[in-house]
């Protein structure tokens, strides 16, 4: 089988390092837009089965010519490009494992066509969305009556810093969505929407983590794909304490705004400004992190009340020199596309990870994760 990894960035990196290790893996193309990273990458790889390619990953052509020389394409680019790959790939062909969750509804009304094509499509294959959809279909699959699921997980620094105790280890622009995009979540089957930044809890987390807070985030598929099955089901994203709160403040004072506004002739929004002031505040420091995940699944098993809980507290990895956060996303997605390369996934169409990894499949994937040093810890009340 050949694999082509889209986007060779910090994750990008990691996912083209691991799926070359695949016995049932020939070839992995890395496919970037600057040439500097390509070098990056086939250096750090190490692997004769690494090959480097300069490409335009913008434009669903330059995708779509790029996939055609593969089997199976694992995607990690930003947001605003992860529809384009999974056009792409139907186009050409190529089974495609997409670290991306967002614009679930879009990509699930490709389902005819990635079928037509003989393609599997797995978008949200990371940590959240990913692992967190993976616990809580299973959350819902355990029990009889499934009255609520919740979903949370957040990426915070190890040694955190004020004002906003909180460090990017990849992409701004994904973070900065969590403060402005309405949230989907569900209810008695319907799918239901939150404003940002709403429901605020304080949450505690084994040490070293501690005490932190969470507010409601856009949970994905998971609405749409668990709806009928869990009577409430949302998502939530740990920050440290006082976080939120602050950023709920720049929000509310319009400096997060996206509309653009005319300053002495020049067209610019306050997100722009507040994001270049902030990204060099949120990029310092030590690269070592945290990543913090909790799924708890309540209802009745067997006539009696059930909580099923699910909770990983993930450290920097100083043994192999990878961010907690760069090793829980990637790994998800090269579990799935080694699956796929092996014939252990035969599945066709749009499938995010909570309608794929299920049953026999769950416990395998779970066994996975933790070979790769991903350890998630279960109870049950």
């Amino acid at each position: 089988m050949r694999v082509v990894v889209l986007g060779t960035g910090m994750i990008g990196n990691l996912v083209v390092c691991e799926i070359a290790k695949s016995e049932a893996v020939a070839e992995v193309l890395a496919v970037d837009g600057l040439q500097k990273n390509l070098d990056q990458c086939v250096s750090q790889a190490n692997n004769a089965k690494v090959k480097g390619k300069l490409a335009q990953l913008n434009e669903v052509e330059g995708l779509t010519d790029v996939m055609r020389e593969a089997d199976i394409a694992i995607a990690c680019l930003p947001h605003s490009l992860s529809f384009l790959a999974v056009q792409a790939a139907i186009s050409a062909k190529c089974h495609l494992v997409d670290l991306v969750g967002s614009q679930y509804v879009e990509k699930e009304r490709l389902n005819g066509a990635a079928q037509d094509s003989n393609v599997l499509i797995v978008p949200g294959c990371g940590v959240a969305p990913g692992i967190v959809n993976a616990l809580a279909a299973r959350g819902a699959e355990l029990l009889d009556e499934a009255d609520e699921v919740t979903m949370i997980c957040g990426g915070l620094p190890r040694h955190p810093k004020p004002p906003l105790w909180y460090q990017v280890v990849f992409r701004l622009e994904s973070v900065m969505k969590l403060y402005t995009r309405p949230a989907l979540a569900a209810e008695n089957g319907k799918i239901i929407e939150f404003p940002p930044l709403s429901g605020l809890e304080d949450i505690h987390f084994p040490e070293p983590v501690g005490a932190c807070e969470a507010v409601i985030t856009d949970a994905h598929s998971v609405p749409h794909t668990l709806k009928n099955k869990v009577k409430k089901i949302y998502e939530k994203t740990v920050r440290y304490k006082g976080h939120w709160t602050k950023m709920g403040v720049l929000a509310e004072l319009g400096f997060l705004d996206e509309k653009t506004l005319n300053i002495d002739g020049i067209m610019i929004s306050p997100q722009q400004v507040t994001t270049a002031l902030l990204e060099p505040k949120l990029k310092s420091g030590s690269i070592e992190d945290t990543t913090v995940l909790r799924v708890i699944a309540k209802g009745k098993r067997d006539g009696e009340t059930a909580t099923f809980t699910w909770e990983m507290v993930d450290l920097y990895d100083r043994e192999r020199n990878i961010t907690s956060m760069a090793k829980t996303t990637a790994f998800p997605a090269v579990v799935v596309a080694d699956w796929m390369a092996r014939g252990k996934i035969a599945d066709q169409g749009v499938l995010p990870i909570e309608q794929l990894i299920t049953g026999e499949k769950f416990h395998a994937f779970m066994k996975e994760l933790k070979k790769r040093g991903i350890t998630i810890s279960f109870n049950k009340n």
